[in-house]
């Protein structure tokens, strides 16, 4: 019995060996566009975040291969999830309390506001009306997913959710490249250029990304300021879910999704600002996150295929279009009001 309990065990593969093998080629792939990313940045100064993104965009195709996909997408989401967390180690009170109450007062009013214009831009179809604004509102393709867990199933609903996913991501990829450019042109300082990206950028990978591209500074408070909308997530959820629950919607569900990431976040922050991580341990966890993003941003771009966006409705494209211009607008306005950011 003995020996047949030994060659049980050697014959069948631990259900954790069977995953580091599935995801091991595209973590792989994502390894490579970073390091090559890495090396064109320390050579010819280019931000390393776009490098890896325009470059990962290349192997795209390859990206989609069965053997290579698993790992591309355990990299552009978990990767990415612990990347943002690990961010919280360099999040200060200070940072939290320069925003002030006008600053988070803002954010939540551009959420708001955002979420109510794409109520009104989809006229009588609210679902898609919410679920278009509430990406662009919060953070991109999990928004639209968690909403879209909200909302009464359907076939319209699917397609729905896989059009927004798809349209924002692109549209958030575009406003990685080109929004710190725009903020330079217009002159905007550091304070503000982060305030208009982690306020108006869909996905945290590109506020990150983006940030980046102006300096370290920079991504931080971008990402603190996107940490604030994404912490407004659940509170978007639960109004839903009463407002669905008030049309009589029998099958609604009752689970409010909280993003784990964003926990560990703010865990860390607090464990770093009350002196529980010293700062050796601080800086150990911000380098891992930086090497976690640039993984995580070089599956993003493998994954990212433009020529998608043909096979969805104009008409809609132009609304999540249009609610993402009137977002940067609105947000970059606010940053040349904020007395904090001048």
């Amino acid at each position: 019995m003995l020996a047949q309990l030994n060659r049980t065990a050697v014959g069948r593969p631990s259900t954790i060996l069977s995953t580091v093998c599935a995801i091991y080629p595209g973590i792989a792939l994502a390894a490579v566009v970073g390091l090559a990313a890495l090396f064109l940045s320390e050579h010819y100064g280019a931000p390393v975040m776009l490098l890896a993104l325009l470059i990962g965009m290349v192997f795209n195709p390859l990206a989609e291969e069965a053997t290579v996909a698993p790992g591309i997408g355990f990299s552009s989401k978990a990767l990415l999830r612990a990347g943002v967390a690990l961010l919280g180690v360099r999040v200060s009170f200070s940072d939290i309390a320069s925003l002030g109450v006008a600053g988070f007062s803002a954010i939540a009013g551009l959420l708001g506001s955002t979420i109510l214009l794409g109520l009104l831009l989809s006229r009588r179809d609210w679902q898609s009306g919410v679920l278009t604004g509430g990406a662009v509102a919060i953070c991109g393709a999990s928004a639209a997913l968690a909403i879209s867990a909200c909302l009464p199933k359907g076939k319209a609903l699917e397609q729905e959710t896989l059009f927004t996913v798809v349209a924002v991501t692109a549209l958030s990829t575009l406003a990685m490249i080109f929004y710190p450019f725009a903020l330079a042109q217009l002159g905007f300082n550091e304070a503000q250029t982060a305030f208009v990206l982690g306020a108006s950028i869909h996905d945290v990978a590109q506020v990150v990304g983006a940030g980046l591209t102006v300096s370290e500074e920079t991504a931080e408070l971008a990402t603190l300021v996107k940490m604030v909308r994404v912490s407004l997530l659940p509170l978007v959820l639960c109004i839903l879910v009463l407002a669905v629950s008030a049309t009589g919607w029998k099958e609604r569900t009752h689970r409010i999704p909280v993003p784990g990431f964003l926990i560990v976040f703010f865990a860390l922050a607090l464990l770093a600002n009350i002196g529980v991580l010293t700062e050796a341990m601080a800086d150990f966890a911000a380098a891992v996150s930086k090497w976690l993003l640039i993984l995580a941003i070089s599956a993003l771009g493998a994954k990212t295929s433009l020529r998608s966006l043909t096979t969805v409705g104009g008409s809609k494209l132009m609304r999540i279009g249009g609610l993402t211009l009137v977002l940067f607008g609105a947000s970059a306005l606010i940053a040349q009001l904020l007395p904090g950011l001048s």
